[in-house]
């Protein structure tokens, strides 16, 4: 087969990409391990931020992204992202999403932690994701130029550009395998979803392990900032059928309340994520109650149905809450055109990326925008690179972590690390967890998401200085990333 571009991941960031190339008059091969609109972008509760409201502005939105990133923000990222977010939002209105409106017609803006303007878009209240992947879904679907390829996985990487494609749950082809489906292409864009289902306490679905990164490291491909994790502070715990379901920030951005033990507030909810998530790591117990009794339940009808049918009603209880894995901010090292460092004709894009964006604390609502700001600037970049040639097929074992890694690196690598457990993780047989932990004590340092028991402060010396793991190695290195 041939294609000018092979897109891999049918999420939110992959969808996106594929649109914008095939509208640009490319020929697309869309891959999906799974069904469309079943990815992990299905299930985002959050919104996309933009800069849409009157008293707001690029420039306010930039400001808010560089707060939330302690000083490792890359700011010309920030910039693309801030400049670029609202043409976003009102293509992605042209390709058929609809976003909730006020009484009067205008898009209804929300507010989130870190934010000091409203700037929060969503559909169907807390449905955001599952009403976006719906519509670009849809239009994939019916676009003559794309080419959609369901159950089925990259085996390998062409190097001349291009995949080999086998069926999901296969091995990679090699060492006598039948030798998978080529699909020769001027480029590969990555758009494989992050790596937070390697901790087991997590609010991802179980297919979140890091595929992508893998895969492009074997290509040649740099990481970074393996180390940064951000743990969502509102994931229910201790209701059966419910653990780790996410409880929108958007709630209490509208006004929901944080409450310890002795019933008291104990913390502003609307600080940035690394911020409440550790307030509630500091109590007793390690957890905390959500009160969204005074919110309309019709804002947020799937989370009050959810919590309601597993014997939680939201509107009368107080909900059990307590940090979970939810977004690593590292991965595979990027321009912000979406090229991969060191791996030619190989594109990464989304959560699978990493650009400096969202430094050491991801902003609420940046990495949706992130999708379709960076998605689109990929899809494009990518078109311009030369036919494919012939060369070796790279190949990666991809498979999925196990229940003890998962298992080990949560209880290792949570929300606050120590030098013992992490050199513990550094033993386990799944390369991603090594990386994380070799990031981990790399980082002599408390900031944002990362936490250091033996290291509680932030080094200064150390701002805008992002954790390399290259291809050839598990040690990692710190780089100066400059403000371009």
């Amino acid at each position: 087969m041939r294609s000018d571009l092979v897109v891999v991941g049918a999420g939110a960031a992959g969808l996106f990409a594929a649109l914008t190339a095939a509208r640009a008059g490319a020929r697309v091969t869309l891959v999906s391990a799974r069904p469309l609109a079943e990815t992990a972008s299905y299930w985002a509760q959050g919104g996309a931020a933009a800069a849409l409201a009157v008293d707001d502005s690029p420039a306010i939105h930039l400001e808010d992204t560089l707060e939330a990133g302690r000083g490792l923000t890359r700011r010309a990222a920030a910039e693309v992202l801030t400049n670029e977010a609202a043409a976003r939002v009102r293509e992605l209105q042209d390709l058929g999403c609809h976003f909730d409106a006020d009484r009067h017609g205008d898009l209804a803006l929300g507010l989130e932690g870190g934010h000091r303007r409203r700037r929060i878009i969503h559909a169907g209240g807390s449905a955001t994701g599952r009403r976006i992947l719906r519509a670009l879904s849809a239009a994939a679907a019916e676009h003559p130029r794309i080419e959609i390829l369901e159950g089925r996985r990259v085996g390998g990487l062409l190097e001349g550009g291009g995949v080999v494609l086998v069926a999901a749950g296969e091995p990679a082809p090699g060492n006598g395998d039948r030798p998978g489906e080529p699909i020769a292409a001027r480029a590969t864009l990555l758009a494989t979803g992050g790596a937070a289902a390697l901790w087991s306490r997590t609010t991802n679905p179980p297919g979140s392990f890091g595929s992508g990164l893998i895969l492009a490291r074997a290509a040649g491909a740099q990481l970074a900032d393996l180390e940064f994790t951000q743990f969502h502070p509102t994931a229910v715990v201790g209701l059966e059928g419910r653990e780790g379901f996410l409880i929108s920030e958007a709630v209490r951005g509208e006004g929901a309340t944080l409450h310890g033990p002795d019933g008291e507030r104990f913390v502003d909810e609307l600080k940035p994520r690394d911020h409440v998530a550790r307030a509630i790591f500091d109590l007793p117990g390690q957890r905390a109650e959500l009160d969204m009794t005074a919110i309309d339940p019709e804002r947020f009808p799937n989370i009050v149905e959810a919590l309601q049918l597993a014997g939680l009603d939201p509107t009368k209880q107080r909900i059990p809450v307590a940090p979970a894995s939810h977004y690593v901010m590292g991965g595979i090292v990027t321009d912000l055109d979406g090229r991969a460092t060191g791996a030619p004709k190989l594109y990464a894009v989304g959560e699978c990326a990493c650009t400096g964006l969202h430094g050491a604390n991801r902003l609420a609502s940046n990495s949706l925008s992130e999708c379709f700001v960076f998605g689109r600037r990929a899809a494009l970049a990518a078109l311009d690179d030369p036919e494919p040639t012939t060369g070796d097929t790279i190949t990666a074992d991809v498979s999925a972590p196990s229940r003890e890694t998962r298992t080990n690196v949560w209880l290792l690598a949570g929300l606050e690390r120590t030098q013992d457990n992490l050199e513990r993780l550094q033993a386990d047989p799944y390369p991603l967890a090594r990386l994380v932990a070799s990031s981990a004590l790399h980082r002599h340092e408390t900031r944002g998401s990362h936490g250091r028991a033996e290291y509680p402060d932030t080094d200064p010396a150390l701002d805008a200085h992002h954790t390399i793991i290259d291809p050839d190695t598990e040690t990692p290195r710190f780089e100066p990333w400059t403000p371009s």
